[in-house]
Order: structure tokens, then C-alpha cells, then sequence
């Protein structure tokens, strides 16, 4: 028997025809699904640009997305976190579609923000059933009150990562109080033996006992493997006892998982209160530095110890940098360098680079001044004028109709700021440039010390459309896992793999790397280029696009023919 809902719901069903996207890159899984959505008397609208979905869904206002779960360049999971960060979409069914029959990657993709998945080849009726029932219960729970957010994880009892970042930037600036970053070790040797439903299992258990031996202090999981613990009224010199007392709490617990018995080693990282941060971006921030040295420690703690007072250098860079931010000198200038697809075409796409003149008038390399930057604090605001001035030449670009993608890199320190972020979806909206059209690159090496700083930034951006490039990438065990972790578009390879002759080990690396990449729907760039060695080298590698003077120098000009451009 029907309730006077479920009554009413089917009504408005007979009158309002169910609204599926269909997002498939395959045009001819994408009509056949259409054809029988369509058949069913349902209103199908077909997405075969990834990019173009989050602008349809705001046109269409779908009550399902019905998603592919492999596309080139993207993913469906990555797409599933765009529609979730979307207030208006954070309920919407998403359904995928998927060939995959391993069932520990099906959980996977529910625990990622999927509803349901569907699997290939589709049966006509199990395709209306399903999408018939996912949405007769979405258009059910609408006419329900929704419930706020909730600021405890159901399972481990924790805050949630939101809640407590809300929580502690409350609590900045004070004088008193400290942050713990709680890393459990072997994050990939425990995923790869126990699977990612044993994995989880064991995070959650590992979550639970943090709660209890924390004390009352509040405490979320950030990251697969990461916590953090904001411990409020301690003073600096009580953060170390603290941080001795989670780790051994931790280190002697027996824990248990797939009925084997095991014991969690882990590193922490604490930095107080004390130290003045503007925001709670910027005390993460330190707390990951301090955890990157808590791992090389046999104790496995470690303090952060913010950067000492440096004076402005004798040759006055620092000096000409300030003046010219402010306007005062004209020192600093763009340059660009084409980033060219091996396989052609006519997609116009740059590296910015920063350029700097001297008292002289000689042009400096970045490595030659950035480090007076990042000594004197002046990192955040050259990033600033840089990322304003790309936003302005694709402005410029997109008023003569000549889009291009612009490859901007930024430092953890300016991501780190919480109001940067705010800022920058603001400029993008306000300038009217398409967020596919900017790339953020982020240096391997930041990567690894920020990785849960920069997922933050990431999940924050992605829903405008900004993509992501992981640069200066040599294979690693912790670097490969940030290939899964970050939500990124493209790999820029490390210099060394331009070298010639290549090492045949280096070789190797190579091709496993564009390899993985590609698995992962990457895109991959070879940069350095400066012989025709080096260029076939890569390209038997699988490269994907070629960057380095072999091409083009870095010009300030932006007429590159990328049309006719031969490799």
C-alpha cells in the first residue's frame, strides 16, 4: 500500500517526465541509451564533452546522472566530486556505467559519491528499472525535510573534515593550543594486502581508537591514510608529551583485519598556535611540513619550525621584487612556452613562466630569484600577479575568440591561504574565462609535503572547471599514489627524461610512468625538449604533448602556429 507520498510523488511523475543526463564519450552507447530512456518516456539530454556537463545540468536539471565511468581525460568519479560540490546537485542520483566487475572497485566508486552502477553490456530493461527507482525515490525524499549536514563521521564518531577545519579557523589567532597531523604508515603496502574495503575497515578502526586516546580533543580524518588533531588550551611545550601519547596509543593496539592480527606505525607532526597563522590553511600547511620530517625520524615526531627571519639578500632582489608588485618598477614580466600535442592539432596552450630583469636590464631565470621570494614573503603576491594577468590575456583571448589554455604554477604557501581560493573562483567568474582553460601546476616535491593542503584546494576548484598538472613527476611509491589521490588532467615529466642518450633504466621509468598515466587518464607532457633525439625518445615513449626550446623558446609573445606545427 502506497503512503499519501509515494501517492502524491507518482502523480507528479505522470505529468513531470524523469530528466536523465546521459554523460558517455561513446556516441554510439550514448544514443542507444538515449534511444531507450527515450522509449520509456523519459526526457534524455546526452553530454559528450565532460566539460560541458555541470553548465547542462544547470540547464537541464536532471533528476539522475547516468555517467560512463572511464573517459578520455577525465573520470567519472572525478566528475561525481563537480556535481557533489554543487549545492543544487549534492542529492542528485548518480548512476555508472561500468564494464569493471571487480567488486572492491564497485565499492570504491559508491564510497566516492555514487549511488548505484550499472553493469555493461546494459539490458534494456534493467537500465529503466533502475533509473526508474533511483529517481521515484530522489523525487520522494525532496517533499522530506533534508537534514543540515552533519559534523560527525556515522561510523568512527569523529569530526568530519569541513567541521573541523570550521572548528579551528574559529580558534585562529591564539596563543595557546596546537595542531597534530597523525599519518599512519605503509598506506599503500596495507591497501594492496587487505584490499580497499579491508583498508577502510582498518582507517575507520584506527579512527575510532585516535578518538578515544585523544582525550576529548577534537579530531577528523583528512586524507585515506592522515588525521588531524586541533588540541585546544595546551600549551607549545605540551605538544610533544601529547603527540608521544597518540603515537604509542596507536602503536601498541592490536588492530584486525581480515582475521590477521597487525599493529599501525605512524608519524606526527605538531606545530602550536603560538606561531601567529592567518588561517587555517596556512596552520595545515605547517603541520605537513612538520609530519614530512616527523617520517625521517626513528621517534616519528617532529615540531614545525617556521623559517627564520631572513634578511632582504645584498643584491637587492627582494627589494625589486616588492617595488615592482607594487607598482613602483617594472622588473617582472610573463614569458610563454608552447605545449604541442605530438599527435597535432590546433589547440593553442602555454606554460606561463616568470621572468625578472635586473639593475642591468638581464633577464633572470625564476630559480634565480624565487628563493629571495619565498625567504621574504613575498611568494603569495607574485603568484597573485601572475595568476591576474593570465586570467586577463584568456579574457583577452576569449573576447577575439581565440581560446587557449594557460598552464599557471602556484606555491603550497599561496594555496595554503584560505581566502586565495575564494578569490580566484571570484576572478574566473568575473573575467568570464572557462575553467578548463586554466591549469594550476604543482611541483612534485610541493605535492608531497601538501598533498592533503592541495586535495582541499583541488576539491574547491574542480567544480569551476580548473584543471590540475602534477610537474617535475619521477615514479615514486608516494608519488604514484598522489596520480590517484589529486583530481589531476595532466603529468609534466621530470627534465631527466629529455637527457640523451637516455640510461636504459631512465627509459624504463619512462615508459611505466606515461603508461600508469595513461591508465589513469592522464595526459602527459615531456618538457626540456632540445634535440630531435630527445623528441623521438618520447614519443616512442607515448608522450603526449612536447614542451622545450627544440619547439620554442619561452617568448613573451603569444604566435606560436600551433596549426601547422611539426615535430
Amino acid at each position: 500500500m502506497n503512503t499519501s507520498a509515494e501517492s502524491a510523488t507518482t502523480e507528479n511523475d505522470k505529468s513531470d517526465p524523469y530528466r536523465i543526463v546521459i554523460v558517455e564519450d561513446d556516441r554510439s552507447q550514448a544514443l542507444f541509451a538515449e534511444a531507450i530512456l527515450r522509449g520509456a518516456g523519459m526526457l534524455a539530454e546526452v553530454v559528450s564533452a565532460p566539460e560541458r556537463l555541470m553548465a547542462t545540468m544547470e540547464q537541464f536539471s536532471p533528476d539522475l546522472v547516468l555517467m560512463d565511468l572511464h573517459m578520455p581525460g577525465t573520470s567519472g568519479t572525478t566528475l561525481t566530486v563537480q556535481i557533489r560540490e554543487h549545492p543544487r546537485f549534492e542529492q542528485t542520483p548518480v548512476v555508472f556505467l561500468t564494464g569493471d566487475q571487480d567488486p572492491e572497485r564497485q565499492l570504491e566508486v559508491l564510497e566516492l559519491g555514487a549511488d548505484d552502477f550499472i553493469l555493461k553490456p546494459v539490458r534494456p530493461r534493467h537500465l529503466i528499472a533502475a533509473v526508474q527507482s533511483r529517481v521515484r525515490r530522489a523525487r520522494a525524499a525532496q517533499t522530506r525535510q533534508v537534514p543540515a549536514e552533519p559534523e560527525h563521521h556515522p561510523v568512527t564518531g569523529l569530526y568530519t573534515r569541513p567541521a573541523l577545519m570550521q572548528k579551528l579557523g574559529a580558534n585562529i589567532p591564539s596563543t595557546t593550543g596546537g595542531v597534530l597531523l597523525v599519518e599512519m604508515g605503509n598506506a599503500v603496502a596495507l591497501r594492496n594486502r587487505y584490499g580497499y574495503a579491508g583498508f577502510e575497515s582498518l582507517m575507520n578502526d584506527a579512527g575510532r581508537l585516535l578518538g578515544t586516546i585523544a582525550k576529548g580533543q577534537a579530531a577528523a580524518r583528512l586524507s585515506d591514510n592522515a588525521f588531524l588533531v586541533v588540541a585546544l588550551g595546551l600549551e607549545a611545550n605540551q605538544l610533544d608529551a601529547y603527540a608521544r601519547t597518540l603515537r604509542d596509543g596507536i602503536g601498541y593496539h592490536d588492530f584486525h583485519v581480515d582475521k590477521e592480527s597487525l599493529r599501525l606505525r605512524c608519524a606526527i607532526g605538531h606545530t602550536a598556535l603560538s606561531h601567529g597563522f592567518a588561517d587555517a590553511g596556512s596552520v595545515l600547511s605547517a603541520a605537513e611540513e612538520a609530519v614530512r620530517r616527523a617520517r625521517e625520524q626513528v621517534i616519528g615526531i617532529a615540531a614545525y619550525v617556521p623559517p627564520a627571519d631572513v634578511a632582504a639578500p645584498t643584491d637587492g632582489i627582494a627589494d625589486a621584487l616588492r617595488a615592482s608588485l607594487s607598482g613602483e618598477a617594472d622588473l617582472i614580466h610573463l614569458a610563454f612556452q608552447p605545449v604541442v600535442a605530438v599527435a597535432g592539432g590546433d589547440e593553442a596552450q602555454f606554460q606561463v613562466l616568470v621572468r625578472m630583469r635586473d639593475v642591468h636590464g638581464v633577464e633572470q631565470m625564476a630559480r634565480d630569484f624565487l628563493p629571495a621570494a619565498e625567504s621574504s614573503g613575498l611568494m603569495p603576491a607574485l603568484d597573485r600577479w601572475v595568476m591576474e594577468r593570465s586570467l586577463a590575456l584568456l579574457q583577452k583571448r576569449r573576447a577575439e575568440s581565440k581560446p587557449m589554455r594557460l598552464f599557471v604554477s602556484q606555491s603550497p604557501r599561496t594555496l595554503a591561504q584560505d581566502a586565495y581560493v575564494g578569490w580566484l573562483l571570484q576572478a574566473l567568474e568575473q573575467s568570464s574565462v572557462e575553467g578548463t582553460w586554466l591549469v594550476v601546476d604543482i611541483r612534485l616535491d610541493d605535492a608531497l609535503v601538501h598533498s592533503m593542503l592541495l586535495r582541499q584546494f583541488c576539491e574547491r576548484m574542480v567544480p569551476a572547471g580548473v584543471q590540475f598538472c602534477l610537474s617535475q613527476y619521477r615514479h615514486g611509491s608516494d608519488a604514484d599514489m598522489l596520480l590517484q589521490q589529486l583530481p589531476l588532467g595532466y603529468v609534466r615529466l621530470a627534465a631527466d627524461f629529455a637527457r640523451q642518450p637516455l640510461p636504459p633504466e631512465l627509459r624504463d621509468e619512462m615508459r611505466g610512468v606515461i603508461d600508469r598515466s595513461h591508465r589513469l587518464g592522464l595526459q602527459v607532457i615531456g618538457q626540456a625538449v632540445e634535440d630531435p633525439q630527445a623528441a623521438a625518445a618520447l614519443w616512442m615513449g607515448g608522450i603526449d604533448f612536447i614542451q622545450g626550446n627544440l619547439v620554442q623558446r619561452a617568448e613573451q609573445a603569444l604566435d606560436f602556429d600551433f596549426q601547422h606545427a611539426t615535430l
